[in-house]
């Protein structure tokens, strides 16, 4: 048995390292191939596919753990007494720091696996236009978009921080907080408030 349960735990950390090699390599190179995957983790290209038959498995596996990541932190925000301002406020400071692992599906979303993993985003994007829908009930975001979009123009400027500022890291989860609030409509020094009181 113990030999059984260490060849597991070694196949299971493997399959991370893939994962995590190739968050990092199509977040900077979002063509790269199986075989540049397998290279960086340094494992051989048979082994990749032994985890993910095929590029969109990989795909998939990628966007399901951030989907997994992303909706638990979204609903525990959700079922807050917080205002949805502050709630929002609490959903980018805890989601921020993996915010540069996920942006690669930004760049994928727009490729050929974008219907893909537009309805693996489907839970997120409910949760996210549900908080901003809240918002807009108690006017404390804009009303010149539906929740839907809005949400998603929100969300989007986070990743777009972080995949700018991912080589230098001069930005942060307060820069990126006020920006999303600003395109919710938040008035800048309100916005400014929020940020700082979660700092």
């Amino acid at each position: 048995m113990p030999a059984k349960s260490s060849r597991a735990r070694s196949v299971m950390e493997t399959r991370d390292r893939i994962l995590d090699v190739a968050l990092d390599l199509l977040g900077e190179k979002p063509d790269a191939g199986m075989g540049e995957i397998a290279s960086t983790a340094g494992v051989v290209r048979r082994t990749v596919y032994d985890h993910f038959p095929s590029r969109l498995d990989l795909v998939r596996t990628l966007t399901e753990r951030a989907v997994a990541e992303m909706t638990a932190v979204l609903a525990e925000v959700n079922a807050s007494d917080a205002a949805a301002d502050a709630a929002w406020v609490e959903f980018i400071a805890r989601v921020w720091p993996v915010a540069h692992r996920y942006r690669v599906l930004l760049a994928l979303r727009r490729g050929e696996y974008g219907e893909t993993i537009h309805a693996l985003l489907g839970p997120v994007d409910e949760l996210l236009a549900d908080l901003v829908k809240r918002g807009q009930g108690d006017d404390v975001f804009a009303h010149h978009l539906p929740a839907g979009l809005l949400s998603q123009l929100a969300y989007g400027v986070v990743f777009a921080i972080a995949d700018s500022d991912f080589a230098n890291g001069t930005l942060d989860a307060r820069a990126a907080t006020i920006a999303s609030l600003l395109m919710l409509g938040v008035p800048e020094t309100h916005a400014i408030a929020l940020a700082d009181a979660r700092s």
